[in-house]
């Protein structure tokens, strides 16, 4: 029975998604037509109607839109600069300065909005023309800045492991929280230790150093922004608040920040942000219903089971498992959204990881880690064509100066993938 339901679901997710049909309707009509092998229309309809209502009774689910909430919120108030600023105090005397300043600005705000493109284009859109004026090499720059905007997507808060958490079956959010954390700073000390290589090689300047006093106002008025991860990440890890509580916490600091502490904006922006907000959380809840639907047809059907017997038939040892899991969604990830690929792999894959031993919060990093590198890989990464269009470069020039990005970044994902105990180091040490 697997079989045919993996031909029906991939015909008509395919035929459908080819027409332009909306991804979520895609496949809830293919999870739908697969169910028909062994159930009529109406209990097929039914049934996956049930489970898509069923798959959104979740209190965990408060989480999305508060976390949505304030990274639009922190998009728009003015936070970039000062943050580039206080950048330049933790990057700016290493080779390269300009660069390294790009990637720790990257971090911060990535992190802080949980948008890779906010990141990209906020931080980008202020060093990439900073550097081009410094002698840097353009298309250089522009990737320096598309390779380190997606470390926001793995240090927390994100909205890609609060997904991955419901999928998987209730993965502890906090665990994958710290254990993004690390992976996202790895990520991102990688890219300053290939920079660095690079502006020694090419002879590129260092920024000049600052006074004691210039350091403190600058740190000064960056802190309130840096708190807000102090408060979300300190706030968990010490059992003062749960995940979707500490949503509900960066709500209401980003609106005292954005409104009362920096005043960036009029309180008659509030209106837009939470339309913005709710267009995005309906989006996400609407591709969760329909990853339920899809879950259910694939148990119904039994092609989880089929394709854990086909990949353990090719290999066994949780070396090249892995190896075969990461390679494949790799690609997947060259092709498709973070969100609808976590929804749609994460109940096939899950499984065979487990099997060999893999720890559901150490795959939850490593799927991440993959499909965020997708973000940056042609030929649909979103992350490259923005940032490639930040930097005014075309995106062949940006592609080519990415390769030694790309080249690392699969280095970092092997050590992620088989050095479990840095991604869970963590996660265990706080008991989660």
């Amino acid at each position: 029975m697997a079989g045919p339901a993996s031909l029906i679901l991939i015909a008509v997710f395919g035929a459908l998604t080819l027409i332009g049909v909306p991804l979520a309707v895609s496949i809830t009509a293919a999870a739908i037509a697969a169910v028909m092998l062994v159930a009529p229309f109406d209990m097929a309809l039914f049934t996956s109607a049930q489970k898509m209502l069923a798959s959104l009774d979740s209190f965990s689910l408060l989480a999305v839109p508060f976390f949505i909430l304030s990274g639009v919120i922190m998009n728009s108030g003015g936070i970039a600069v000062r943050l580039v600023d206080f950048a330049k105090l933790i990057a700016g005397r290493i080779p390269g300065s300009l660069a390294q300043t790009n990637i720790a600005g990257n971090m911060l705000f990535g992190c802080i909005s949980g948008s890779a493109i906010a990141a990209s284009t906020s931080i980008g859109g202020v060093m990439v023309p900073m550097q081009k004026r410094e002698g840097y090499d353009h298309d250089f720059a522009a990737a320096v800045n598309i390779a380190s905007a997606p470390t926001g997507m793995l240090i927390p808060p994100t909205t890609a492991f609060i997904i991955y958490s419901l999928i998987s079956g209730g993965t502890s959010v906090a665990a994958l929280f710290m254990g993004g954390a690390v992976a996202g700073t790895l990520w991102g000390l990688g890219m300053m230790v290939l920079t660095a290589i690079v502006a020694r090689r090419r002879g590129w300047p260092v920024a000049p150093g600052v006074s004691l006093r210039q350091a403190l106002q600058v740190t000064i008025a960056a802190l309130p922004s840096l708190m807000l991860i102090v408060l979300i990440i300190g706030g968990i890890l010490l059992g003062i608040v749960t995940a979707v509580e500490a949503s509900g916490v960066a709500v209401v600091y980003t609106l005292l920040l954005a409104f009362v502490i920096h005043r960036t904006m009029p309180i008659s922006a509030l209106p837009g942000f939470l339309l913005e907000t709710v267009q995005m959380t309906g989006t996400i809840m609407l591709l969760l219903a329909a990853s339920a639907a899809l879950s259910f047809a694939m148990a119904f059907t039994g092609i989880p089971a089929a394709v854990t017997a086909l990949i353990l038939g090719i290999a066994e040892d949780p070396i090249m498992v892995m190896l075969i899991i990461n390679v494949l969604l790799l690609v997947v990830g060259c092709f498709m959204d973070m969100g609808p690929a976590i929804l749609i792999f994460t109940p096939i894959l899950l499984p065979i990881a487990q099997k060999v031993g893999v720890d559901p919060v150490h795959f939850g990093v490593i799927m991440i880690f993959n499909l965020a590198i997708g973000t940056i890989t042609p030929p649909v990464g979103t992350g490259l064509f923005v940032g490639a269009g930040v930097a005014k470069v075309k995106v062949e020039a940006a592609i080519k100066a990415l390769v030694p990005f790309y080249l690392l970044l699969v280095a970092l994902l092997l050590v992620v993938t088989y050095v479990p105990a840095l991604t869970m180091a963590l996660p265990r040490h706080f008991g989660l």
